[in-house]
This record gives C-alpha cells, structure tokens and sequence, in this order.
C-alpha cells in the first residue's frame, strides 16, 4: 500500500471505532486488515454503501449477518427488531454515512471528498461486485460483543490530477 493511499486509509479504523463507541455505545476491534478477496463469499445479510468522490473515489462499505444489524439497531432505538426491517436499514446506513463524514476533516483534502446517500444492499449471503479486478479493497474486520464481526471495507482510488 503506498504512503499516500495509507494516509486516508489509516483514520476508518479510529472513525469506526469512535463512531460505534460514541454512537452505538459498544466497543470494537479491528483484527487484521487484510485486501479483499473479491472472488470470495461472505455471509453478509446488510451492506451499507457510500461511493465517494472528488479528491478520491471510490466507496466506504459496512457489511454484517443480519442478527448483528438488528442487535445494534435494538441498542440505538430501544426496540427489539426480528428482520431487517427499515428501522434496521436506517441505522446501517446512518452509522456508514457518520464514519464517512467523520473521515474527511481526518484525510489530505477531505474537505475536497464529496460522500454520497447511502445505499443499503440486504439478502442473505449477498456479495458485492466491484468495479475491476484491480481494484484493490481494504477490508478491516471488526469484533464486536463476544463474537460477532463486522467488516469495514474501503476501496480507494486516488485522483492523480489533484
């Protein structure tokens, strides 16, 4: 990973970790960060997505099983949730959309990165196609609970011309 491309990845590990401490109310860990696997499955049941753009472009992505989605979404609203539901949605997408706002004043021009709404990708064991096969993604799983894992995925392509 170059130097310049690991000064905006560096900040998703401590926004993501402030964003579920201060917002959600839980403690993460980060555990080994590793390039994605593109040809892999996961069991993903909810993906938020944010594409960014400007400066840099690419997109932000948090994915988890359903049971977690619905246990953090229970913590923020107070309700019990079964399925995901939009109250589910609402909060994925919100805790995605906070880390990629947090992320900006924390990056080389972020107040050059234009985020997009969120896009909530949800069914069972989905998977996400990526632009190219050369595209690299960061994912950086996190544990959350005893042994729940969400993973924090970053795909970065940096814009030469600025």
């Amino acid at each position: 990973m170059t130097e310049d491309l690991q000064s905006y990845v560096e900040p998703f590990v401590e926004v993501t970790v402030n964003t579920f401490k201060e917002f959600v109310g839980i403690d993460t860990s980060p555990t080994h960060p590793h390039f994605l696997d593109t040809d892999k499955y996961f069991e993903w049941d909810v993906s938020a997505v944010i594409g960014l753009s400007g400066v840099i472009k690419g997109a932000v992505i948090i994915s988890m099983k359903a049971d977690l989605a619905r246990r953090i979404t229970t913590l923020l609203t107070g309700d019990t949730h079964t399925e995901i539901d939009a109250d589910v949605i609402d909060a994925i997408g919100e805790i995605n959309n906070i880390i990629s706002g947090n992320i900006k004043p924390k990056v080389p021009n972020g107040d050059n990165i234009v985020i997009s709404i969120p896009t909530i990708i949800r069914g069972k064991e989905h998977s996400i196609a990526w632009p190219s096969k050369q595209t690299r993604i960061l994912c950086i799983p996190h544990k959350v609970f005893e042994n729940d894992i969400f993973h924090l995925m970053v795909a970065i392509e940096m814009d030469s011309g600025k």
